[in-house]
């Protein structure tokens, strides 16, 4: 299985230290996602980062950032939406419904499957699916390789994404919400959340 982990969709003033351990302790797949938000921020982060990061790296916004840093990859928030005109490279999408998959595994390097359980991150995305749809989608192998749990994943629940035959989990606010940016400067907590997740997909 593969371990992703998504941003918070907010900066912070520790969140190029905190990516850059994450990266250290085994990271190989980010998803920079930061919705709304001004690309000159996502570009300081990718510089603090540092070159040696930037293959690791899939954005969500501001595709032009991919070639400008020779990031990894784009990431499309649905199934439908046309990729960039005269884009070549690696193309990562968000189904938010099980019969989106056939196709869309079809043109993409690999496909998020939202929302498995309620968010961690944003309250008002809920669980999208029955355990019996999530089977039976297994079942007829539209659930594989290309596809990743998105949507509550959390220590507890990887080994459930597991045997339906999901290729990855995404993380987000089982690691983010580990680490007040407000108020705490130490982020051990965080950092050793992710490797306990680390070691359950490896």
């Amino acid at each position: 299985m593969k371990l992703i982990v998504m941003t918070k969709p907010t900066f912070f003033v520790e969140e190029d230290k905190i990516l850059a351990n994450l990266f250290d302790e085994g990271l190989d797949d980010l998803h920079l996602n930061k919705p709304g938000s001004s690309p000159m921020y996502s570009e300081r982060l990718l510089t603090l980062l540092g070159e040696d990061r930037w293959s690791k790296i899939t954005v969500h916004h501001h595709f032009y950032l991919k070639d400008e840093y020779k990031l990894r990859g784009i990431h499309i928030d649905d199934a439908f939406t046309e990729a960039p005109s005269g884009y070549k490279g690696n193309i990562t999408r968000t189904c938010h419904a099980i019969s989106e998959l056939k196709e869309t595994k079809k043109h993409a390097n690999y496909v998020f499957l939202q929302s498995i359980f309620d968010s961690q991150t944003v309250a008002s995305e809920k669980q999208s699916f029955t355990a019996e749809e999530l089977k039976e989608a297994s079942r007829q192998g539209l659930i594989d390789k290309k596809v990743f749990a998105l949507g509550g994943m959390n220590l507890d629940n990887i080994k459930y994404a597991k045997d339906l035959g999901f290729g990855g989990v995404v993380i987000a606010g089982d690691l983010w919400n580990r680490f007040d940016i407000h108020n705490e400067l130490d982020y051990k907590a965080l950092l050793q959340h992710f490797v306990k997740l680390y070691k359950i997909i490896n």
